[in-house]
């Protein structure tokens, strides 16, 4: 029992590092690039930033203000749902923030675009970070959870509009369209690094392998990857020959390690690779089911698919 306790507040240290590092990073991000070159991104530190700007107060305190108002708010709408972490994040990211912006007074990169792409590169890392460790800075995720709550609108389209209405109104401080888009940039590497960290390591490939040896190419492939075989009959049209042809669904990072059995026993396979959307089951992503749709009062509707009487599908059956 005590084992067990120590590996778990052992973990739980761990994890705290990494969204501690993670913070700095974005910290570095939004003062080092992105403030100081006079950009505005996304979010409530983007919105904190148009404050800055206008007033002057300095961002860290802002977002914190905010943020705590928000999550007060989202408290009473959806319940005492906010772990710990979030928290933390918050407080630590409004803390570093407030300290860099002291000392970094000049963007790092003194080009725009290059600080826009390297600025939102580590904050989109940042985030990215956060959500493997649990963790979230708040923000406009709080507004999307409680959109959602009572409307049907996916929180991500909550978030992508609150980031446009936020980099939008940048446009009324400095009456620059330059700037608009440098904004625009920055959520776009936001996004992008976010989710590659999130889903390019789970991310899938379909492979169709064709060969002259397919149980050996088969059982080769065992050996370096523990995937799942099928095996497919055919027939080749030019040969004219009955074939047997594989069908496997592995992760992208092991693409390479299929491609080096295949060519270990077949050089000449033919092979073919596809990307899917989703894979889900036993070694890969577990299927989660949408939300339900509301029922409509209304019984005297008929549901969809109900026009055919039962007496013409029975016909049909028996014929």
């Amino acid at each position: 029992m005590t084992q067990q306790f120590h590996s778990r507040w052992l973990k739980e240290l761990q994890s705290y590092l990494i969204i501690t590092m993670s913070l700095f990073i974005a910290a570095i991000g939004w003062t080092g690039f992105i403030i100081p070159s006079n950009i505005v991104g996304g979010g409530l530190m983007g919105l904190s930033s148009i404050i800055y700007f206008v007033t002057d107060m300095p961002v860290g305190p802002t977002n914190f203000v905010m943020n705590a108002v928000l999550i007060a708010i989202a408290m009473k709408v959806l319940g005492k749902g906010f772990g710990v972490k979030t928290i933390y994040c918050l407080a630590v990211l409004s803390i570093m923030v407030s300290f860099m912006q002291v000392y970094i007074t000049e963007p790092i990169v003194k080009e725009k675009f290059m600080a826009a792409i390297i600025g939102g590169g580590m904050v989109g890392a940042s985030i990215g970070i956060l959500f493997t460790q649990g963790g979230s800075t708040g923000g406009t995720e709080v507004i999307a959870m409680m959109v959602n709550r009572y409307r049907n609108i996916s929180p991500g389209r909550v978030m992508m509009l609150c980031d446009l209405v936020i980099i939008g109104s940048s446009y009324l401080v400095f009456k620059s369209l330059e700037t608009l888009v440098y904004g625009y940039v920055v959520m776009g590497m936001m996004s992008y690094v976010a989710d590659m960290l999130l889903t390019g390591s789970r991310q899938s490939v379909q492979i169709f392998i064709v060969s002259e040896k397919p149980k050996d190419v088969a059982e080769e492939v065992m050996k370096y990857v523990n995937r799942g075989l099928t095996f497919v009959n055919g027939r080749g049209w030019y040969s004219n020959t009955p074939k047997e042809f594989i069908v496997l669904i592995a992760k992208k990072s092991e693409s390479h390690l299929i491609f080096h059995a295949i060519k270990a026993i077949d050089p000449n396979a033919f092979v073919s690779v596809a990307s899917v959307m989703g894979v889900y089951g036993k070694g890969f992503d577990e299927y989660k089911p949408p939300l339900k749709a509301k029922k409509k009062n209304n019984s005297s509707e008929k549901p969809q698919g109900e026009s055919v009487s039962p007496k013409v599908i029975t016909s049909v059956a028996k014929e």
